[in-house]
C-alpha cells in the first residue's frame, strides 16, 4: 500500500510541474504575442513615415495578422485545402530578406500565417501580410531567420486549385 501512496504522490507532484510550465509557456507566448503586435505596429509607423515607401493601411485579424489586399485579383479566393501557386518575397521588419521565389503546394505545407492569410486574395491578387512570430516559425530558427520574428510578406496569387 505504502508504494501506491508513493507512486500516486510522485505521479501528483509531476502534474503539478507540467501544470506550472504549461503556465508559463501560455504566459511567454501571450508575451510574446504582445512584443509581436508593438514591433509590427512601429513597422507599420516607421513605413508610413517614410514617403519614400508605400503606405501600409493593414488590418489586424483576430488571430493577430496583418494584412492589406494591395491588388484585388478575380474569381473565388482559396481555402486551406487548395494547393497554390504563388509568387512571394519574404523579409523580417528590419528589412532583411530571408527568401523570395515561386512555390506551388498545398496551403496546408506552409506556415500557419499563410494558412490564415493566403485566402483573402484570388488569383491575380497581391497582398501584404504581416505575420507574428506565433504564427512563423515562434521561438525557433528558421534559416536566417531568428527565433521570435514576425514576418513581412508580399504574396502573388498566380492560380490554385
Amino acid at each position: 500500500m505504502s508504494r501506491l501512496k508513493y507512486v500516486f504522490s510522485a505521479l501528483a507532484m509531476v502534474m503539478v510541474v507540467f501544470a506550472a510550465c504549461k503556465k508559463d509557456s501560455d504566459s511567454n507566448s501571450g508575451k510574446q504575442a504582445e512584443i509581436d503586435d508593438a514591433a509590427i505596429q512601429a513597422y507599420i509607423a516607421a513605413n508610413n513615415a517614410d514617403t519614400s515607401k508605400t503606405e501600409i493601411n493593414a488590418t489586424k485579424d483576430d488571430n493577430g495578422i496583418y494584412y492589406q489586399v494591395i491588388k484585388a485579383g478575380t474569381g473565388t479566393y482559396p481555402t486551406t485545402s487548395s494547393t497554390v501557386n504563388i509568387n512571394y518575397t519574404g523579409t523580417l521588419l528590419n528589412g532583411t530578406q530571408f527568401d523570395k521565389g515561386n512555390t506551388n503546394l498545398p496551403l496546408t505545407n506552409y506556415i500557419r500565417g499563410w494558412q490564415l492569410g493566403i485566402p483573402r486574395i484570388n488569383t491575380g491578387g497581391r497582398l501584404l501580410l504581416l505575420i507574428p512570430s506565433g504564427l512563423a516559425y515562434g521561438s525557433s530558427s528558421q534559416g536566417s531567420i531568428p527565433p521570435n520574428s514576425p514576418l513581412v510578406f508580399v504574396i502573388d496569387m498566380i492560380s490554385f486549385r
